[in-house]
This record gives structure tokens, C-alpha cells and sequence, in this order.
């Protein structure tokens, strides 16, 4: 095999109350990825319908996970990548963690599938550091693992698979601005209070106790953030109008990876339904154009097409 094509899946990262640890993957939207060994050396990218993304593999995410992995490997060849970019950068579900994602699993499979599913979430991070600044897995993890995931530790690497719950849908409110995770990560104020910190571990840990139980009134006390999103919140666009008006129809909201996208998990389809009429209300209203996405949880992660 010399060509495969994927499609690979959009993501939520922090869930609010795991900054940079907790994530879940997204039925939809997911790019198309077309990955091809070439005879010569060196990375070659295109990008059909996104003219904001650099394409020169120095400047690109799929270009630093390609050469970390090339140079692991010894490999005398090159890829050429072409990407279908459906999922919008700087939306803040996960547009950069699936390039870097889908070129891991891509390479992978070309070349002996000799990685295990850690490792390409260690060369994916290459691309993550090209896309934000710093290496972080809470995006990658569930698009290569699926499902939920618990990044526990960066070094060394450990990921934990979590449940998935079947009931759980997922809109995704995405106000049509981007806004980059180097920029949102600027406004954080490293400097923790440690009232605040005991807070937010009882609340990741009480989430994940929730997936596992299966306790949906467990997991509406636990999507809560009082040291990220707090700060946060001036950048995303008619944030508590949005969350206050579905509030009692969902388990919870909040800031989908760095923004400015907002999440709302709920239980059931028909919740989830209303979740998104209500929202539709507000931003049909609004000047800034928004787009609404309806998804299940993904339990595959990245799918092979051919």
C-alpha cells in the first residue's frame, strides 16, 4: 500500500473542567485525508478549500509530525499530503490536532503499522507545537484513541481511555471568527489559587467518576471551570446568553478547546434537539454568523475511507 485516504474526526478538548487533560471526539465534522508515499524526498502539502493554512511543511503541522516520523523510521521517501479541510481553523475543535493526528495514522499505516496508538500521539504533538506554541494532547488522544480520554500524564506520555456514553450528544456553537489557541493561551494567568485548584480537581475527578457510573446528575455538577474559561470568556461572543438559555435541557456547557466555539453535552436525542432550536433562536438574531453542529460521540477516532 502506498496511498490511503482517512477521514479524520473534530474534537473537544478540557470539557471545562480538564484543561489540557480531558477531550472527546466528535462524529462531525472530519477533514478527508489523502496521504501518499512519493519516490523523493521531503513533504509535500496541499490544502483544497482553506487558503489560511501555511503549506510549506517548515510552517505546517502534517509537515513537522511527517518529519519526526520520517526521521524515526530512516525512511528514503517522502509523503505527499492533501488535505479537505472541513473542520474550520481556529474554531477550537481540534482543526490542527486532526492534521497532525490524520498525518500519524496515515504514515503509520503506510509504513509497517509498527506504531502503537501512544506513539502517534507523541509524533502528532510535533504538529500541536507548530499550531499553539506548546505540545499538548487533549485534542490528539481521542481522535487517534476515540471516545473520551484522559491525558494524565505528558512525561512520560500516558493516555487513558475513558467510557463513552451512548445517550451523550454534543452541539457545537461556533461563531464564524478565529480565534488561535497561541492568542487565547497569552491571556492566562498562570498563577493559581489553590481554592480554586482543589475545585476544579474535585470536578475533573467527579466527570470521570460520571462516565464510568454512568451518573448524568453527577456529570451536569462536575462541567465547571473556575480558573480557564472565567478568563476567557471576553473572547467568545454572546457566551452567557447562549449557555444561560439551554442550561436546563443540558448536563452542561462551555468553551470548546481554546475557543470560540461552545459545547453543550446533553443526555438524549430529543434534548439535544432542543438545546439547538433554543440556540438557533438567539443566533439567528445575532450580526456575527454562526454555525450549529448536532454530533454523537465518536468511539472510533480516525476512520480509513480507502
Amino acid at each position: 500500500m502506498n496511498k490511503i485516504t482517512i477521514s479524520v474526526p473534530s474534537s473537544v478538548a478540557n470539557v471545562s473542567c480538564g484543561f489540557d487533560v480531558l477531550g472527546f471526539c466528535l462524529e462531525k465534522p472530519c477533514d478527508e485525508m489523502t496521504v501518499e508515499i512519493k519516490k523523493k524526498q521531503g513533504v509535500d502539502i496541499q490544502i483544497i478549500n482553506e487558503k489560511s493554512i501555511p503549506t510549506n511543511p517548515k510552517d505546517n503541522v502534517c509537515g513537522a509530525v511527517a518529519f519526526a516520523m520520517i526521521k524515526k523510521l530512516n525512511f528514503k521517501y517522502g509523503f505527499k499530503i492533501k488535505i479537505i479541510k472541513n473542520i474550520k481553523p481556529g474554531s477550537g475543535i481540534g482543526s490542527s490536532a486532526a492534521s497532525a493526528a490524520g498525518t500519524a495514522f496515515a504514515i503509520n499505516k503506510l509504513t509497517g503499522n509498527i506504531f502503537s496508538k501512544l506513539d502517534l500521539v507523541k509524533y502528532a504533538m510535533y504538529g500541536e507545537e507548530i499550531a499553539s506554541g506548546a505540545k499538548h494532547a487533549d485534542n490528539l488522544s481521542p481522535v487517534i484513541f476515540g471516545g473520551f480520554t484522559l491525558v494524565r500524564s505528558l512525561k512520560p506520555l500516558d493516555i487513558i481511555p475513558l467510557p463513552s456514553l451512548k445517550e451523550l450528544y454534543v452541539i457545537i456553537t461556533h461563531p464564524l471568527i478565529e480565534l488561535k489557541t497561541k492568542d487565547a493561551r497569552l491571556i492566562i494567568d498562570k498563577k493559581i489559587n489553590l481554592e480554586k485548584a482543589i475545585q476544579q480537581w474535585g470536578n475533573l475527578a467527579g466527570f470521570i467518576a460520571s462516565l464510568y457510573t454512568k451518573n448524568y446528575e453527577l456529570m451536569s455538577k462536575t462541567i465547571e471551570d473556575v480558573i480557564i474559561e472565567p478568563q476567557r470568556l471576553k473572547l467568545i461572543p454572546n457566551y452567557r446568553e447562549i449557555v444561560d438559555s439551554v442550561s436546563k435541557y443540558t448536563l452542561g456547557s462551555g468553551i470548546s478547546g481554546a475557543g470560540p466555539s461552545i459545547f453543550s453535552i446533553c443526555k438524549g436525542e430529543h434534548n439535544s434537539e432542543l438545546v439547538l432550536d433554543k440556540i438557533r433562536e438567539i443566533t439567528d438574531k445575532k450580526s456575527i454568523e454562526y454555525n450549529l453542529i448536532l454530533s454523537n460521540i465518536n468511539t472510533e477516532g480516525i476512520k480509513i475511507i480507502n
